[in-house]
């Protein structure tokens, strides 16, 4: 997904009342009649399928003109898009839908976080796309099919966009700090180690213009390190690290040393005063997935262009990323698989990636001029197709587990934000964030 909700927009772990899902069943299980995945009719008239997406934030499919392109290619389809703008009222209302059998698209979006909690404990009621006609595993890359496919081989989802980590940096701020402003240059002051990116934030805040600070948010350099390990929040039998394991310890070790060497702007990401800072060149660098740049763009305005580029992060990670999936209960199975299967297909990844800079899940797309060949103007025509793809081959197949977004969320939410935003001490962040798992995993 290209949008700004694969993630960062999600502030508080979602917790489904047993109470709310059987009031909503009862008053949903006749809104969606099940008909063998063959019906025909609805809001399309004479005789055509309407086969129902929905989807969260901005997936780009309308913008891209691939909706229209395929009813053109299939005269007996229409499609019709639900959209809801955050994923934390999304995934909710999907989980309602699920349980009641009932009020569910054809299509249904799965964010990154969410996709194993589906895949472990729900995969009876989706479609195994990997039996679809035209799926092919090897299309994909190995990890991003490994996070939508049970331990018994069933894909409950198809992989839309990914989102490989790179760093996004002010070249005005950098030239006036002394330090280089070639993006080749800049990736090597840190290439291999965020501790190395560190480095160059002292190095700039020696000479740093007036007002500005390095980096952004502590929060946002944990996420760019801890997304670049396998292992973070669960192991990979299942069981949850509270915080002993390898990538949570060195990521929060390294958001504090940048807390204490003042190397941040002690912002909470997509809170209005981080829009506000883009807008006054508050920071040089930032942490930045794909589908960040739109965002940088838009906060950032005209007086950003070409202020911005793009360079290789220390370290390949991904942040983000989405699945569109055909629940059992869809009532055009058999059209929306196809639908699903052809919007997934790596030339439309390619053609979605031109339009919303969605960087494919698909390597076949990589070698497409849409993809390979991209520059985007805004940031100093950054080879952006060149840089997130190299990112995006090294990446590890990530673990995940059914805590993870309530885990990340206790250290980035709760601890790092006492200790960036409230002045407590590291130990009192950490011990805030052990609170708040043990609340939530433990109960």
């Amino acid at each position: 997904m290209a949008a700004w909700s694969s993630g960062p927009y999600r502030r508080r772990a979602v917790v489904l009342v047993i109470g709310v899902v059987l009031v909503l069943a009862a008053s949903l299980l006749g809104g969606c009649a099940q008909d063998g995945g063959n019906g025909r009719g609805g809001p399309g008239g004479g005789g055509r399928t309407t086969v129902s997406i929905g989807t969260f934030g901005v997936f780009g499919y309308k913008q891209a003109g691939l909706y229209e392109e395929y009813e053109r290619l299939h005269p007996d389809v229409v499609i019709k898009e639900s959209v809801i703008e955050r994923n934390d009222v999304y995934y909710p209302q999907l989980l309602t839908h699920l349980a009641a059998g009932a009020g569910l698209a054809d299509i249904q979006a799965m964010e990154v976080g969410n996709v194993h909690e589906l895949a472990a404990g729900q995969a009876e009621l989706f479609e195994d796309l990997s039996r679809a006609k035209g799926v092919r595993r090897s299309d994909w890359l190995p990890w991003k099919w490994a996070q939508a496919t049970t331990r018994t081989g069933r894909t409950i989802g198809l992989g839309t966009d990914i989102g490989p980590i790179a760093v996004c940096y002010r070249k005005d701020l950098f030239r006036r700090a002394g330090l280089p402003t070639d993006r080749a240059a800049v990736g090597r002051l840190w290439a291999g180690d965020w501790r190395k990116y560190l480095a160059a934030g002292r190095a700039y805040r020696r000479r740093a213009p007036a007002g500005t600070v390095f980096t952004d948010s502590a929060a946002g350099l944990y996420n760019a390190s801890i997304h670049g390990y396998a292992e973070r929040y669960h192991t990979r039998d299942g069981r949850p690290l509270h915080g002993s394991g390898p990538a949570v310890r060195a990521s929060w070790d390294l958001a504090m040393r940048a807390v204490r060497a003042g190397l941040t702007a002690r912002l909470r990401q997509f809170d209005k005063s981080w829009d506000q800072a883009y807008a006054n060149g508050r920071f040089a660098t930032v942490a930045c997935p794909p589908w960040m740049l739109g965002y940088i763009k838009e906060k950032s305005g005209p007086a950003g262009r070409n202020k911005w580029d793009v360079a290789a992060a220390p370290r390949p990670a991904n942040w983000g990323g989405s699945f569109i999936g055909v629940p059992k209960a869809a009532r055009h199975k058999a059209a929306a698989i196809d639908l699903a299967v052809w919007l997934t297909a790596p030339a439309q990844q390619a053609r979605l990636f031109e339009r919303q800079a969605s960087i494919p899940s698909t390597p076949a797309a990589y070698a497409m001029p849409e993809v390979g060949r991209a520059r985007n103007p805004y940031f100093g025509g950054a080879p952006t197709g060149e840089i997130f793809t190299a990112a995006a081959r090294d990446i590890p197949t990530l673990v995940f587990g059914p805590w993870e977004q309530q885990i990340g969320l206790a250290f980035t939410d709760v601890g790092i934000a006492q200790v960036e935003q409230q002045g407590r001490s590291p130990r009192q962040g950490w011990e805030a964030a052990q609170r708040e798992i043990a609340n939530v995993v433990d109960g």
